[in-house]
């Protein structure tokens, strides 16, 4: 349990030499004696801060923007509109559609070839079935949900139906306050954990008639896939985890057992799990979507996004969930126009250069197993953009601006400080011990560490995220969306910092791994990113294909019980 210095220990020379070398700093003896009485006050000041009691969801008096001056942005009214798509086949197997896309299942509720009470009804016994052998699940909303339901069904028969999502079951990420149900951030100390209100993400959801069917399973204090309940599987792998921290988002929506799902990203954490389990995502632009309701890690860098099985889902969710609730001030009023025939030739697309050269690079690995691997890799996204120039893309080279080890940990700097104060009540109260996670790199010893990072250096640490968002805005003047391949050079560092919105689709399978593309699109720029994606996805069947979740063992497999030791 961490304390409070209660005794009047009198500083010294030493002491303060010994920080100095914590760190990395080199003052002079005479420097440190004139120090030591406003040290002693200093620390004072600092201790009644740290004493402060306050809740997770109060923000500092700041936020972050992504804006810069000059940068074009969306202007007039939104447009939103579905794709002309007919109405799936539909045989009266309800759990034949367990792997329909949102839309798809929107055309049928909308027809009356189902209901939102058969459906949900449905998705809650997939739930129960293949929750447990996934550990995707924290709690089920089987009440709420059908009652939910049974609203929908009613409202769409009585000619009140309210959009694609009306009567759609869904499932979210275990972070969102939930009026009534358990709310548990992933953590032991917090399984019983209860709000009175619901996050405004919840709220929108149920007003544009979704169903929520479960609370799902994250990672602890959004850090990978473990929680108090276990390691969240991969369904197409379960001795695999799902990655994190949207862990359940992914592992759900990928095994058929929910329409979509609501994740977050602070680095990484949408596009991760899409990445491991073939999910299609989006991580809109900062301060697109409100996070009032939502655990707060990094209050300048935690974003919330759509995790589906279509491109046009992702879209669909996001109309629904954008913009100000005069709540997270972070949020803007720009527009989002959606329109899936928009001409490809409006859009001017981009192609990370460094990251696909960095691909054909590494087929020249020793070993016979690594060249066969990284040379089939290489060509599934040589496909990638042969496909895009096939359906009239026209795709202009994009160099991103150069890492630096300063620019590095700019990520690591503001992601650990802004953690170490929006956790530090688990900190100073001893609950870290309760974490599964013990490891150097989980969050209890983060915290700790992160708690010593002077303010001076989190200041210039934004500083230098400043200097990016500049050199990055120059990098992508002349293109709308840029493609890259995740986790191949720093574009997920960087538009994390940035602010970029991402869209992550299926482009291949390699050994039975579902293989993903990103496409960034230019800040408030989702539609042009969704558009590209959507554009692809309707050329390839990558999306229709997903695992067999009967095959999956009745107790997942025994594995590693920490990622970050």
């Amino acid at each position: 349990m961490t304390t409070e210095n209660t005794t009047t220990d009198i500083l010294t020379v030493n002491d303060l030499e010994a920080a100095d070398k914590v760190a990395g700093r080199a003052y002079r003896d005479s420097d440190h004696i004139q120090m030591l009485p406003s040290m002693e006050i200093k620390r004072d000041e600092l201790k009644a801060i740290r004493c402060a009691v306050f809740e997770n969801s109060i923000a500092p008096a700041f936020e972050f923007q992504p804006l810069l001056p000059g940068i074009a942005l969306p202007s007039g009214k939104s447009c939103f509109h579905v794709s002309r798509g007919k109405i799936p086949a539909y045989n009266g197997d309800i759990e034949s559609l367990a792997f329909a896309t949102a839309i798809d299942l929107s055309r049928l509720i909308k027809s009356g070839k189902i209901t939102s009470v058969k459906l949900t009804k449905m998705y809650l016994a997939r739930l129960k079935k293949y929750g447990t052998r996934l550990k995707c699940v924290v709690n089920l909303c089987e009440e709420l949900a059908l009652q939910q339901a049974e609203t929908a069904d009613i409202d769409i028969a009585d000619g009140n139906y309210r959009g694609p999502l009306h009567g759609i079951p869904y499932g979210a990420k275990d972070l969102f306050a939930t009026r009534g149900i358990p709310t548990t951030y992933g953590i032991k100390p917090y399984e019983h954990q209860i709000f009175d209100y619901d996050a405004t993400v919840i709220e929108r959801m149920s007003n544009a008639g979704a169903v929520l069917v479960a609370k799902l399973s994250m990672g602890e204090l959004a850090m990978e896939d473990i929680w108090f309940g276990g390691k969240t599987r991969n369904p197409w792998h379960s001795e695999q985890g799902s990655s994190g921290s949207s862990a359940g988002s992914g592992s759900a929506t990928a095994a058929g057992l929910v329409g979509f799902s609501i994740g977050t990203e602070t680095l990484g954490s949408i596009v991760s799990p899409c990445v491991r389990t073939g999910v299609t995502g989006l991580r809109p632009t900062f301060g697109r979507i409100s996070r009032f309701g939502a655990m707060a890690l990094s209050w300048t860098m935690d974003k919330v996004g759509p995790m589906c099985r279509g491109v046009e889902d992702c879209a669909i969710v996001f109309h629904a969930l954008y913009g100000p609730d005069g709540k997270d001030l972070t949020v803007s009023n720009f527009t989002f126009d959606w329109n899936p025939r928009t001409p490809l030739n409006e859009i001017r697309v981009g192609v990370d250069q460094a990251a696909f050269q960095a691909l054909k690079s590494d087929t020249k690995s020793s070993g016979k197993v690594n060249i066969f691997r990284n040379e089939a890799r290489w060509q599934i996204y040589q496909n990638v953009l042969t496909t895009l120039e096939g359906i009239g893309v026209e795709l202009v080279p994009v160099t991103l601006p150069e890492n630096s080890p300063a620019r590095s940990a700019i990520s690591v700097v503001v992601l650990e400080a802004e953690s170490a104060a929006s956790q530090h009540h688990l900190n100073r109260s001893g609950q870290f011990d309760e974490l599964v996670q013990q490891g150097q790199f989980c969050w209890p010893n983060i915290v700790r560490v992160a708690s010593t990072i002077p303010a001076s250096d989190y200041l210039q640490a934004q500083r230098l995220r400043r200097i990016l968002q500049m050199e990055m805005a120059e990098a992508l003047k002349n293109v709308d969306v840029y493609l890259s391949v995740p986790f191949i050079g720093p574009s997920l560092v960087y538009t994390n910092l940035t602010g970029h919105p991402t869209v992550i689709t299926r482009c291949g399978m390699l050994e039975g791994e579902p293989q993903s593309v990103e496409f960034v699109g230019g800040l408030y720029k989702e539609s042009a990113a969704l558009r590209v994606a959507f554009a692809y996805e309707q050329a390839t069947s990558w999306h229709t294909q997903w695992p067999e979740v009967d095959k999956l063992p009745l107790v997942p497999p025994e594995v590693k019980s920490s990622n970050c030791q």
